[in-house]
């Protein structure tokens, strides 16, 4: 058997710009960070010789690839010729919550495949195959900050680059304050799942209009002068700049956010928050918020009560393998 874990994902500011209808044109660049929340995967050989049996939030046992009905694993186990395999998924928070699930579910995939056929590995490696199965494969509508967050983790800057290629910087933070900046870190629970494809298709036409255009290029702007901020020790323009950048945001695309959501956010901003944002595409999910650790007792009273609050840390090791039991025979072990 072999297990993976891969982070999920909270985005600060720059996406949209990672989408190739944007970074084509004009690059693109986000700042963002992976967290302790994971997808997990495990894979071994199928116990019946002719069946490939598939558990997630629903069930499958076929007789081959092609008649998987979930498109990931459909095509992950079309490309790495396994053979009959049984794969489970389990993942610490639901999908089309706005974490970028979808990506570390891919990213997580291909490492438990790659682990399982004994082939060579990588971070970049995981981050660009990813890329190529839900954008070129697949046909999603997406962007490429999910997979490199999860395939890389930590505090990151990525750069993406006109010709596709994308540069993986470090956000170089006085450890105290990324602890300080970590404890300023609220995160709410609206209970609202989404699809991301159907606000990204609309941002991804709206991005190369005029005005949408040079909004977009405006948080990428404000995503390179926050690394900046960071790394000279101003953690609060965190909570600036995520303020700013969440009302560009919800003018991009409609359905970004919703009168309910809206309300959840001036009620944190009212009660002490600095700033804060609604994670991943839109239209769900969950609530981002930076505020002062005196404040946000406040900000807890007052959020509604379905809001459930999730406490996370950061995640600094990417997509990693905890368990190979290949591995483990090779040294000489039961």
């Amino acid at each position: 058997m072999i297990i993976s874990k891969t982070p999920l994902r909270v985005s600060f500011c720059g996406g949209g710009s990672d989408l190739p209808s944007f970074y084509s044109r004009h690059g693109g660049c986000v700042l963002s960070t992976a967290i302790d929340k994971y997808v997990y995967l495990a894979i071994h050989k199928s116990f019946y010789p002719n069946k490939y049996i598939l558990k997630y939030s629903d069930m499958e046992r076929v007789d081959s690839p092609a008649s998987i009905k979930h498109p990931i694993f459909r095509q992950c186990l079309l490309d790495y010729d396994t053979g009959p395999v049984e794969i489970t998924s389990m993942a610490d928070v639901p999908a089309g919550t706005g974490l970028g699930s979808s990506s570390s579910f891919s990213v997580g995939l291909i490492n438990v495949l790659r682990a399982y056929q004994d082939l060579d590995n990588n971070k970049e490696l995981l981050a660009s195959e990813a890329c190529k199965l839900e954008i070129e494969k697949l046909g999603e509508p997406i962007g490429k900050q999910d997979q490199y967050a999860a395939a890389y983790g930590g505090l990151r800057f990525y750069r993406f680059n006109r010709d596709g290629a994308v540069d993986v910087e470090n956000v170089c933070m006085d450890p105290d304050d990324m602890s300080a900046m970590e404890s300023r870190l609220m995160m709410f629970y609206t209970g609202i799942t989404r699809k991301a494809s159907s606000i990204l298709s609309e941002q991804k036409r709206n991005v190369t209009s005029g005005m949408a255009e040079e909004r977009q290029l405006r948080l990428c702007r404000m995503a390179e002068s926050l690394k900046n901020e960071l790394e000279n020790g101003n953690i609060d323009a965190l909570g600036q700049t995520l303020d700013e950048s969440w009302r560009i945001k919800k003018t991009l695309a409609s359905g970004i956010s919703s009168d309910s959501i809206d309300e959840y956010y001036e009620s944190a901003m009212d009660n002490g928050a600095l700033g804060g944002k609604l994670l991943g595409a839109g239209g769900g999910g969950f609530i981002l918020l930076y505020a002062p650790e005196d404040r946000q007792d406040d900000i807890r009273r007052n959020m509604p009560k379905h809001c459930r609050e999730m406490p996370f840390c950061f995640d600094s090791d990417g997509s990693v393998l905890l368990y190979n039991d290949r591995m483990l025979t090779e040294h000489g072990h039961p």
